[in-house]
């Protein structure tokens, strides 16, 4: 009886063996990990959404917001935008008015190279200052 005892330990053993030899050689899958930073053209709209945490350059949904075309923008450079018109609309308020007192139709650029369009920065200039 002893015998037959010990073949069925042996051939555990054995099997438990071959066992850990074929688990040695095969490869365990791994979660594919998905990345929580936005990249490309439609970052800032994938963080507005939520479906990303912040974009490449550390901007977060707290920093995005929608302009009045829909599109997605920074909340800085939406202020910033309206500072520079708030703060140019005086130039260009000018610059309409010297176009109407010099008669002026189509496109003159402001201070070119032309004797009109120097005419046209003078008079724009003088009405800027005033």
């Amino acid at each position: 009886m002893a015998l037959p005892m010990k073949k069925t330990v042996m051939k555990a053993m054995k099997s438990a063996a071959m066992k850990a030899k074929a688990m040695k050689g095969m490869k365990v899958m791994k979660k594919k990990a998905i990345s929580r930073i936005a990249r490309g053209k439609l970052a800032k709209v994938a963080v507005f959404q939520g479906r990303k945490e912040k974009t490449a350059t550390g901007l977060q949904k707290t920093h995005l917001m929608k302009n009045k075309h829909g599109k997605v923008v920074t909340k800085k450079k939406h202020a910033s935008g309206k500072l520079f018109q708030k703060l140019g609309q005086k130039w260009i308020n000018a610059v309409m008015t010297a176009r109407k007192e010099l008669g002026m139709k189509g496109f003159c650029a402001v201070g070119g190279k032309s004797a009109q369009g120097k005419a046209l920065y003078a008079k724009a200039k003088a009405l800027y200052a005033a």
